[in-house]
């Protein structure tokens, strides 16, 4: 079967979820507490294409769920136990519940339909946050996964995705990490071993090429 038609049949929109991972201002945003990642994001295009998807999976009727990392001010609940976690405690802007720095970014488009799904400890968009169940009340089977990071939330969001038993898609233009060349060596020797390894354009083609489809 062409990789086209076989993308077609992974995404249909009425059995498919676009996922956004951290695409909120304190991490891609101009007043990012990650800085270098943020300009990777933006200067490679990978945001630009998260909202392209966005905007198309609105047209198409497939549901959007933006997954957001935050913490509380007095850090109830967060984790301490690795370097990561340490470190991003000690940034000067902080990712703390109801302030900008948690909002989606620009130029992504949030929709009244759409669901966010806020997580205050761990790795992972989905282990330990309600997304699982949410997905399955949605009749999800495929999950195409777009955002940052592609050093650490990007893969946790694939592997526990596949292990849930979805079905991954990952626009390779619509992720980033750092440094920039990583990400591309991470998709290839990684995530094309358990996802759908596709462009936004590919997505794009299928969900556009078809009319919207109403969820039950």
């Amino acid at each position: 079967m062409p990789f086209r038609e076989q993308l077609a049949e992974q995404i249909d929109p009425a059995s498919t979820v676009l996922l956004t991972v951290e695409c909120q201002q304190g991490v891609v945003g101009t007043d990012s507490a990650l800085p270098e990642l943020a300009k990777e994001a933006r200067s490679s295009g990978a945001l630009h294409n998260v909202a392209r998807l966005v905007a198309a999976a609105h047209e198409a009727g497939v549901q959007v769920l933006h997954a957001v990392a935050e913490r509380r001010p007095d850090g109830r609940g967060a984790n301490r136990n690795a370097r990561l976690f340490r470190a991003a405690g000690r940034l000067p802007v902080q990712q703390h519940s109801g302030t900008t720095a948690v909002r989606i970014a620009e130029p992504i488009e949030v929709a009244d339909e759409d669901l966010v799904v806020r997580r205050l400890h761990g790795l992972s968009p989905i282990a330990g946050t309600d997304m699982d169940a949410l997905l399955r009340n949605l009749g999800c089977r495929t999950l195409v996964v777009t955002g940052v990071s592609a050093n650490v939330a990007i893969p946790n969001a694939v592997f526990d995705a596949v292990n849930l038993g979805y079905t991954a898609v990952v626009p390779s233009d619509a992720i980033a990490g750092v440094p920039a060349e990583y990400t591309p060596a991470m998709i290839r020797n990684t995530l094309a071993l358990v996802s759908t390894v596709a462009t936004t354009d590919d997505v794009l083609g299928c969900w556009l090429g078809r009319g919207p489809t109403k969820r039950g």
